[in-house]
C-alpha cells in the first residue's frame, strides 16, 4: 500500500481537548489512477458557500489594448472558424472580421519547430535535447465572455478546433504528446485576460499521463477491464459524487479530489483517443462543459481554474486500455510547504459535499 502503520499508546490523542469534541479525523484517499494520496482535510472543513465569497483578482484591460482583440498584430493564423465552420484567410493576409475562434502560433513559444532533437549528455549525470514542438494559442472572439457563458454550439466549435489541430499536429515529427489546456484567471496562470486556450506538443510524454498509462495497463492486464470504466460504474452506483450526466458523458468530483471542486468529465463508452470523437460525442461533451463550468461559475463566484485533456499519446503505439478525459481544477487554494515538499495535495471540502453543492446550482 506504500505506507507502514505504527501502533503507539499515545495519550495525547486520547484527550478530547486535543482535537475538540466536534472534529472528526481527516482522511487520506488514494487516487487509483495516479497512485497518489491526497488529504481530505475535514478538520479544516469549509462550508461550500464560503468559496464564493473569496475575492478574485480581475485584470481590467481595454479591448483596444488587447493583443487578441487586435488579432492582426499576432502571428499568421493556422486555423480560423466562424460560427461552427472553418473559413480561409483572405488572399491579402487579412483575418476575416467574422471569425469566432482562431488558432495562432504563440508569439513567445515554450517550444519551437526544429529538424532534430540533438540529444546529448553533460558529464555522466545530465541529459539534454532541443525543446522541439509547436506552441499554439486558441482564441475565442469575445473579450469579456468566457467559456462558462458560451452557448453549447460555441463550446462545440472550440472542441472542433481542438480536435482539428490535434489531428494535424500529431502528423508532425517529434510530436509524441499533445497538451491542450485552458487557464482562466490570473491565479490560474492566465497572463492575458482575453479568454484563450493553448496547445503545446512535445517529444516526451507528460509524467502524470505516463503514470496513469502504466496503472491503467497494469489494471487491465490483471482484471481485463478499464479502470476508468470501473470507476464510472461505481460512481453511477454510489451516486454521491456525480455532478452532471448525459447520454455520452459523466462529470464527477473524483473520490480522491486533488483540490476543492475538482471535476473530471469522461466518456461513458470506453474511448482511448480524443481525436476520434464523433460529432454526437462532441455535442455531448460541449453540453457537459457548459453545465459544469456554469455550475462552478455560479457556485464559486467565477473562480480561476485550469482545465486540461488527458488522452492516449500520439506516438503511434497502441493504448486500447486507456480512457480519455478532461480535468477541471478550480484554484481554491495555494500550495504551501507541505504540498510542495510532499507532492500531496490538501482539499478542504469532501468531494461528496462539493458535488452536492454544485448539483444544487440552478442554471439558465
Amino acid at each position: 500500500m506504500g505506507y507502514k502503520a505504527k501502533r503507539r499508546d499515545n495519550k495525547l490523542f486520547q484527550k478530547k481537548s486535543y482535537f475538540g469534541e466536534s472534529k472528526f479525523p481527516s482522511e487520506l484517499r488514494l487516487d487509483r489512477v495516479s497512485g497518489d494520496w491526497v488529504v481530505i482535510a475535514t478538520g479544516r472543513a469549509r462550508r461550500p458557500e464560503t468559496f464564493k465569497k473569496e475575492k478574485r483578482y480581475k485584470e481590467k484591460i481595454s479591448p483596444s489594448l488587447c493583443p487578441f482583440c487586435n488579432i492582426e498584430t499576432q502571428e499568421k493564423p493556422v486555423l480560423i472558424f466562424s460560427n461552427g465552420k472553418e473559413i480561409q484567410l483572405k488572399p491579402s493576409g487579412k483575418v476575416p472580421k467574422n471569425w469566432t475562434t482562431i488558432v495562432i502560433p504563440n508569439k513567445y513559444p515554450a517550444v519551437i519547430p526544429y529538424p532534430n532533437l540533438n540529444e546529448r549528455t553533460e558529464g555522466q549525470l545530465y541529459k539534454r535535447m532541443n525543446a522541439v514542438g509547436f506552441h499554439e494559442v486558441v482564441v475565442t472572439k469575445s473579450h469579456y465572455k468566457q467559456i462558462a457563458q458560451f452557448d453549447v454550439q460555441r463550446i462545440k466549435e472550440l472542441i472542433d478546433v481542438f480536435q482539428k489541430r490535434y489531428l494535424s499536429l500529431m502528423k508532425e515529427n517529434f510530436v509524441n504528446y499533445i497538451s491542450i489546456f485552458h487557464n482562466h484567471g490570473a491565479e490560474a496562470g492566465a497572463s492575458i485576460a482575453h479568454p484563450h486556450s493553448q496547445i503545446i506538443t512535445t517529444p516526451l510524454i507528460d509524467v502524470d499521463l505516463k503514470k496513469a498509462l502504466f496503472r491503467a495497463k497494469t489494471y487491465y492486464k490483471k482484471n481485463k477491464k478499464c479502470i476508468y470504466c470501473q470507476m464510472n460504474q461505481w460512481e453511477k452506483k454510489s451516486n454521491k459524487r456525480i455532478v452532471f450526466e448525459n447520454k455520452d458523458f459523466l462529470a464527477v468530483c473524483p473520490f480522491a479530489s486533488k483540490s476543492a471542486f475538482q471535476v473530471i468529465i469522461s466518456p461513458k463508452k470506453h474511448l482511448p483517443y480524443f481525436e476520434k470523437a464523433t460529432e454526437s460525442e462532441k455535442i455531448g461533451l460541449a453540453k457537459a462543459f457548459k453545465a459544469v463550468l456554469g455550475m462552478l461559475y455560479k457556485a464559486l463566484g467565477d473562480p480561476a481554474y485550469n482545465f486540461y485533456l488527458h488522452t492516449a499519446p500520439s506516438d503511434g503505439k497502441k493504448y486500447d486500455y486507456y480512457h480519455w478525459h478532461w480535468t477541471i481544477v478550480p484554484k481554491t487554494s495555494v500550495w504551501a510547504g507541505f504540498e510542495i515538499g510532499t507532492k500531496m495535495e490538501i482539499s478542504t471540502i469532501e468531494p461528496e459535499r462539493a458535488a452536492l453543492y454544485l448539483r444544487k446550482q440552478k442554471l439558465k
